[in-house]
């Protein structure tokens, strides 16, 4: 007979949670529509677009919380006050009809919902999936970094301008300006490199959180850093086969790969040379400590 309260609990939790999940449904699925439908189409604003990695982080955040769904159930439910307090403000948020507030309301108000049922054990344990909507809740901070960017445009139009040099193509630099062929090619606050630059750290904590070297700070260190040089070089090369593609009269290639698909492919493949990049990383501080053991004199 004491099972029958149990079972009673457990099917009220079902449905509370089934509820909440609804609710949520009906107040962020047009939000989440109208990201994804300007994600994919970009139609979207330009700003925005600088999060257009949700497009695999957010799927993928709803994953991790599929996977904890076992833990979430083991937690004892535990009201945290500040639970509250992010409920009310992401409310408050969503309802003053502002597109950046209503946007922010929901990392808000998800992670109100875990420290309200689950306190600060269920606020840990959904912790990173919480961390991967808020970076691609788009907001304004893209529009705000914009006019530090101009340090980024000079030296990738200056090293642009040099790599063509090489290659006994006639090219004049002028600030973020190049001249090939009598064609000008502006490197663009947008042409800068930042969005690549916020994808591949966004998919770079996606890699290190799934293979389990987040845990370890020298992998994490030594990786985001080698993948932010990575987007630099790849941003580089790209403008300076757009000024090359401008310069020589080449519209069609131009068009593929600043406009088409051909900037997503080559965007992809860089996200791509992550993956062996970050096995090396893993493969060679695993091996460090076993070779300093190994050094080490007998006692």
């Amino acid at each position: 007979m004491a099972l029958q309260p149990q079972l009673r609990k457990t099917n009220t939790q079902q449905l509370s949670n089934i509820a909440i999940l609804g609710v949520l449904l009906l107040l962020y699925a047009p939000v989440l529509l109208y990201w994804w439908d300007g994600w994919l189409k970009k139609s979207i604003s330009t700003e925005h677009e600088y999060f257009s990695h949700g497009i695999i982080g957010l799927p993928f955040a709803a994953y991790l919380c599929w996977l904890n769904r076992k833990k979430w159930h083991r937690l004892t439910d535990t009201n945290h006050p500040l639970g509250a307090f992010l409920l009310v403000v992401g409310g408050i948020f969503y309802l003053s009809g502002v597109s950046e507030w209503v946007n922010l309301s929901l990392p808000t108000i998800l992670a109100g919902l875990c420290l309200w049922l689950k306190g600060i054990p269920g606020l840990k344990l959904q912790g990173f999936p919480l961390i991967l909507v808020f970076l691609a809740t788009p907001t304004a901070v893209p529009y705000l970094i914009t006019p530090f960017t101009l340090p980024l445009q000079s030296f990738i139009a200056g090293t642009a301008g040099f790599i063509l040099s090489q290659f006994g193509i006639e090219v004049i630099v002028e600030g973020i300006n190049l001249y090939v062929g009598g064609r000008i090619v502006e490197v663009a606050p947008y042409c800068a490199g930042l969005k690549m630059l916020f994808t591949t750290l966004y998919v770079g904590l996606m890699l290190l959180y799934w293979t389990g070297a987040l845990s370890s700070r020298r992998k994490t260190i030594w990786f985001l850093s080698i993948a932010v040089v990575i987007s630099v070089t790849a941003n580089i090369i790209r403008n300076t086969l757009l000024a090359f593609f401008h310069g020589t009269g080449q519209e069609g290639l131009f068009k593929w790969l600043h406009d088409s698909w051909g900037g997503d492919l080559y965007s992809a493949i860089m996200l791509l040379s992550l993956v062996p990049v970050l096995n090396k990383i893993d493969s060679y501080f695993s091996e460090v400590p076993a070779r300093d053991f190994e050094s080490e004199p007998p006692v």
